[in-house]
This record gives structure tokens, C-alpha cells and sequence, in this order.
């Protein structure tokens, strides 16, 4: 017979309220950043007809997924960083675990998909318009988002069937699946194994998906090289970069049994503000018919 936990505790960053209000002013200036690039990104390409490729669409529902990712974490934080008493509902903590996995699996697919869209470009550019289709592009954006709800809710289904009856304190700034299920009454050796082979295998097989199309990419610039091509390596070298920031973290976090390792924060920053921070950056705004499109859109509402 447990008694059920009601509310956990969040450490949060720190107790020290001089590096809270500094952490605040940062995460909100970060935050701040992710929402008003994106929904830069958004709107350009929603009113440019000259953005309808594929990439485009992409790009845009990165930049919808960036938005929502970051809102599930970042809001909360920055109310508790200045809060006396870091409290969150069960229910509540359900729900932003619920959602942090639902839009995070969902971004692994679709920069995935990101990442055959430039293969096919790049690799395969007299076939691109047919085996990218403006339909077929909406069909990946669609599995993206279901992969995206379908690994979640098998995360969220094995955490709640576990008792929680105390401890509640949440050595973090958010609930996730490792902090959390470690409350838990019971063992979770099996738990966490089939926990880390579901998050830790997307993340792993996501990234070597993405590493072997830009490796394939690399091997084509090789064969033929030309300034086009130097712009397209300048571009991957980027995108890799910023794969790699999101990427990594999350294998380190879920690929490994998680009641052997405390819960890193630095790491957990660097995938949930500092990759969407890094988004709309590499991703877009390095883009040059993006920011004529940006220029034309600044003109016509200043007119």
C-alpha cells in the first residue's frame, strides 16, 4: 500500500538567488530570442510564394516544433527562478514530461527528414521535385509528428503505472523521465532498460541516419566540386554542427541505464535552450533568400 505523491519539488539551476535572477535574465533573453526568430521564420515563408519549395516547409514546421519544444520548459523555469517554493502538480509534471517527448522525438524525426531532403538535393538534383513532392513532404511532417506522439506516450504509460510515495524532490528544472522515475517506490531496472532502448535508440538511430546522408553528401561535393558545392558544404558543416548539439546530449541523457548517473543541468540547458536558440540561426537565417524574403517582408510593413 504506497501513498501517492500529490506534487514533486524542483531544484531548479541553483538556490542561490543572485545566480537565479542572473539565470532568469538570460533563459528569458533566450527565450525571447527562440520565439520572435521563429515566428520571423513562420511568417516569411508563410507570405513569400518564392519559399513553396519543400525545404521551406521543412524549415517552417522546424521552426513550429522550436517554439513549442522550448515553451514547454523554458516558461515554467523562468516563473521558478523566482519562486520561493518550486512545487509542481503530479499531473502537471506528467503532462510537461508528456510533451517534452512528443515535440523532442518529434524535431529528432523531422531533422532527420531535413537531412534526406538536402541527400536528395544535393545527391540526386534532377529527381529532387519528384521524390520530395510538395505531398510527399507533408506525409514525413505527418510521420514525424506521430513518431513524435507514439514514442512519448509509451514513456508517459510506463512512468505513471510505477507507485510514487516519496521521496519528491527533482534534482532538475523540469520532469523528465530519468529524475523522475528514480522516485519511484519500486525497483525500475526493467523500466529503464526499456525506456533508455526507446529514447536512447531514437536519438542514436536518428543521428547516424543524419551523419551517414551528410557523409553521402560530402562524398558527392568530392566527386564534383564546384562554388555551389562549397556553399552546400558550408551549409552542412553547420547543420552537423547543430545536430550534433542536440543530438549528443539526449544519447548521453537516455542511452544509459539512468538510476547509475545523477542528472546533469549544464547538459539539459544545452538541449532545450541552447539548440532552438541555434535553430532559426543556422538552419535559416544564413539562408540568402530568406533574409532578402525577411528585407522584402521588413519594407512592405514599414510602408
Amino acid at each position: 500500500n504506497f501513498s501517492r505523491v500529490t506534487e514533486f519539488i524542483l531544484l531548479g539551476l541553483s538556490d542561490t538567488r543572485e545566480l537565479q535572477v542572473l539565470f532568469f535574465t538570460f533563459f528569458f533573453v533566450a527565450y525571447a530570442m527562440v520565439l520572435l526568430g521563429n515566428l520571423l521564420i513562420i511568417v516569411t515563408v508563410r507570405t513569400d510564394p518564392k519559399l513553396s519549395s519543400p525545404m521551406y516547409l521543412l524549415l517552417c514546421n522546424l521552426s513550429f516544433i522550436d517554439i513549442c519544444y522550448t515553451s514547454v520548459t523554458s516558461p515554467r523555469m523562468l516563473v521558478d527562478l523566482l519562486s520561493q517554493r518550486k512545487a509542481i502538480a503530479f499531473e502537471d509534471c506528467i503532462a510537461q514530461l508528456f510533451f517534452l517527448h512528443f515535440v523532442g522525438a518529434s524535431e529528432m524525426f523531422l531533422l532527420t527528414v531535413m537531412a534526406y531532403d538536402r541527400y536528395t538535393a544535393i545527391c540526386k538534383p534532377l529527381h529532387y521535385t519528384d521524390i520530395m513532392s510538395r505531398r510527399v513532404c507533408w506525409v514525413l511532417v505527418s510521420a514525424c509528428w506521430a513518431g513524435g506522439f507514439l514514442h512519448s506516450i509509451v514513456q508517459t504509460l510506463l512512468t505513471i503505472q510505477l507507485p510514487f510515495c516519496g521521496p519528491k524532490t527533482i534534482d532538475n528544472y523540469f520532469c523528465d523521465v530519468p529524475p523522475v522515475i528514480r522516485l519511484a517506490c519500486v525497483d525500475i531496472y526493467v523500466t529503464e532498460w526499456l525506456m533508455a532502448s526507446n529514447s536512447g535508440l531514437i536519438s542514436l538511430v536518428c543521428f547516424l541516419v543524419l551523419v551517414t546522408s551528410y557523409m553521402f553528401i560530402l562524398v558527392t561535393i568530392r566527386v564534383r566540386f564546384t562554388e555551389g558545392h562549397w556553399k552546400a558544404l558550408s551549409t552542412c558543416a553547420s547543420h552537423v554542427m547543430v545536430v550534433t548539439l542536440f543530438f549528443v546530449p539526449c544519447m548521453f541523457i537516455y542511452l544509459r541505464p539512468f538510476s547509475t548517473f545523477s542528472s546533469n543541468k549544464l547538459i539539459c540547458v544545452i538541449y532545450t535552450v541552447f539548440s532552438p536558440v541555434m535553430n532559426p540561426l543556422i538552419y535559416t537565417l544564413r539562408n540568402n533568400e530568406v533574409k532578402a524574403s525577411m528585407w522584402k517582408l521588413w519594407k512592405r510593413c514599414r510602408a
